[in-house]
């Protein structure tokens, strides 16, 4: 399903996952098992057209030609849920640079705060992958990309496990270079800007916090 730059994945484990992670009953381990298993589908569709190129090698048979990916990868977390995202893409490609950027939403205005970054050089020829479970109003992700795009970065593409669809249209309309990948577009924010129904605080949730 594609709203212009949106890839909604629909598949099997993500329906029965998603339901895990939106249930208030579910404890931490099975949380994070069921964020897990959503996340390598979700980087495996983030991952699908990376370019290539040729190389040459032996089997134990014959000389033959593969593949190597072609372009250097940043994995982005904002921080601290986004963390929950990263190992999955990780386990594709083990070579990935990991950068952080911290922000928090701040109580009263609901628009996000700066208060950490550490990214490697050079984003310009690099697949930049910016993950945060939740896209709610689209102030972080917002912030993050402006900030990311500041510091020379090119391609880049969002990975969220459940959007709003606030934050999907401002992205859209903001970045439309930006590609999206998500699990779940959710019916709307309540007052608090919580997606509705979601599944409360990621990060809370995730880490054990809550």
């Amino acid at each position: 399903m594609h709203h212009s730059k949106v890839t909604i994945i629909e598949h099997p484990i993500i329906a029965r996952d998603l339901t895990i992670l939106r249930d208030e009953t579910t404890k931490t381990a099975q949380f994070r098992s069921a964020m897990a298993r959503i996340a390598t589908i979700l980087a495996y569709f983030a991952l699908k057209d990376l370019p290539l190129r040729e190389k040459k090698i032996i089997t134990p048979v014959t000389t033959a030609s593969g593949f190597d990916i072609n372009t250097e990868i940043v994995v982005v977390p904002i921080l601290r849920a986004g963390l929950s995202l990263v190992d999955a893409i990780i386990n594709f490609v083990p070579d990935a640079k990991v950068g952080h950027l911290g922000m928090y939403r701040d109580e009263t205005t609901h628009e996000p705060v700066d208060y950490y970054s550490n990214l490697p050089d050079n984003l310009k020829n690099t697949l930049v992958l910016l993950v945060d479970p939740m896209l709610a109003t689209g102030g972080s992700a917002d912030d993050a990309i402006g900030f990311l795009k500041k510091q020379g970065a090119v391609n880049i593409r969002f990975i969220s496990l459940i959007s709003a669809p606030e934050g999907l249209e401002r992205i859209q309309n903001k970045y439309p270079d930006v590609s999206i990948i998500t699990a779940a577009v959710d019916e709307k924010l309540n007052s608090d800007a919580f997606i509705v129904p979601g599944l409360g605080d990621a990060g809370d949730r995730y880490f054990g916090t809550d």
